[in-house]
């Protein structure tokens, strides 16, 4: 059986081309139970979020497997096959493995080290648990990339440096002024950057919101989504001496705040610090403000260097998840060699169970006036000689089967009890084999007609 990961993402694929490529939650299990209904396809999971969409298949043939899902992509999507390939990507067993977990641990991510992927895979994963497209392998797997993922996050602490200039405002602040409870905040300016800001100003504990806007409209609903007032702007100067920390991120041309303004509202305050934080460009707040006694000024370039310097310490990190990824792709192959091992013990026991049958006729035609007391006395400790015998094989050949030469030394052990044509049986009963299964499963509808 392969691993196959199929799929578009910011890497390749512009976003004028994913948005083309989603699916939306009430799509996804329909989408699934037809992918998994796919000639050759055993097993199947989707994440997909705004940066990506990714297939992954359990095919019991690498060629076959690529083929169709490839298919399957362009059909569910209604594009060409020729148009999707460009941007497409195919990757096959332990690369398939190794792209999974770097996506878990954000190592794939448009902003290096970002921990809600992780949630979505497993969501991804938990919505294919429940439309049954999930099985033995994809069962481990996927548990694999979640504690891989949640051992990178403890132990490299890869996001505990804010890489995005709104977040890393508020990390700023938090550095100077400390705790955010009873702080007074004015946002100026309700844009997008403004939103960001003070979703995660309350997010660090902010609750005491005021924003201002030359439209009155939009300052209402910012301020409505976290709780907050909204000000009219020609009357800024009147609340900005009660504000402990200020942000602008307007779209003026020119300076919003003077150095007077700020003076006068300092003066105000009675010497009280206050800290300002200008994320606009132009910028919004006349730099020598900085001059003034009891005044922080921070502008776009600070934070620059900020997101720079956060983002090179998660860069070590990933250096860190690196052998993490290793130690657990190598782990999740001798799990796969271990499957193999099942026909094989399962071959084993059977023969030895016939022998023993054949040998209880065997002693019952000798021994006609056995009582039924004796016969099960006899058969009983038969069992047991057979079963201690075959206990330290069994257990070896476990163990070897996880080791890199597993498949060599099962084969030895196959030729040693003659047990081929039993193995051979065994790995027809079950889609697990290690081997390509010599049943195929029944043709099902496919989304699609052209090859």
């Amino acid at each position: 059986m392969h691993i196959l990961a199929v799929g578009v993402n910011h890497h390749r694929a512009p976003v004028n081309v994913r948005e083309k490529l989603t699916l939306t939650a009430s799509d996804l299990e329909e989408t699934l139970t037809k992918l998994r209904d796919t000639k050759s396809i055993f097993e199947d999971v989707i994440v997909s979020t705004c940066n990506r969409t990714e297939f992954y298949v359990v095919s019991d043939q690498l060629h076959t497997g690529r083929h169709y899902t490839k298919q399957f992509f362009a059909d569910c999507f209604h594009i060409s096959r020729e148009d999707l390939l460009p941007f497409l990507f195919v990757k096959e067993d332990r690369e398939a493995v190794n792209h999974l977990f770097r996506v878990a641990c954000g190592l794939d991510s448009m902003v290096l080290g970002e921990t809600q992927i992780l949630g979505q895979v497993r969501d991804g994963f938990l919505t294919a648990q429940k439309a049954g497209t999930t099985g033995t392998f994809f069962n481990e797997l996927f548990k694999e990339a979640v504690t891989v993922a949640k051992r990178a996050q403890a132990e490299t602490q890869i996001n505990d440096h804010p890489v995005s200039v709104s977040y890393a405002a508020v990390e700023l602040i938090r550095n100077t002024f400390g705790p955010l409870e009873d702080k007074e905040i004015l946002m100026i300016g309700a844009g997008e950057m403004s939103r960001l800001a003070l979703k995660h100003l309350v997010g660090g504990g902010a609750s005491h919101i005021t924003v201002a806007n030359r439209t009155m409209e939009k300052a209402v609903s910012l301020a409505g989504q976290y709780g907050g007032r909204a000000v009219p702007f020609e009357s800024l100067s009147r609340f900005m001496d009660q504000a402990d920390i200020l942000l602008t991120s307007t779209s003026a041309p020119e300076f919003i705040l003077s150095q007077n303004d700020v003076s006068d509202a300092v003066a105000r305050r009675g010497g009280k610090p206050i800290i300002f934080v200008d994320i606009a460009v132009p910028r919004n707040i006349d730099p020598r403000v900085a001059l003034l006694d009891g005044v922080y000024l921070y502008d776009i370039d600070d934070l620059e260097n900020i997101v720079a310097s956060n983002l090179e310490e998660r860069r070590k990190a990933a250096l860190l998840i690196g052998p993490m990824i290793d130690e657990q792709l190598d782990k999740f192959a001798g799990w796969l060699r271990t499957l193999g091992v099942v026909p094989v013990i399962t071959a084993l026991r059977n023969k030895a169970l016939s022998i023993h049958s054949e040998t209880m006729k065997s002693i019952e035609n000798k021994l006609p006036e056995m009582t039924e007391h004796e016969r099960k006395v006899i058969s009983k400790h038969a069992k047991s000689i057979i079963n201690q015998l075959l206990r330290d094989p069994i257990n070896k050949v476990k163990e070897f089967a996880g080791e890199k030469n597993g498949k060599e030394v099962m084969d030895l052990f196959i030729d040693i009890f003659n047990i081929a044509d039993e193995v051979s049986g065994e790995q027809d009963k079950t889609p697990f084999a290690a081997s390509v299964p010599k049943k195929e499963k029944p043709e099902r509808q496919m989304l699609g007609t052209h090859t």
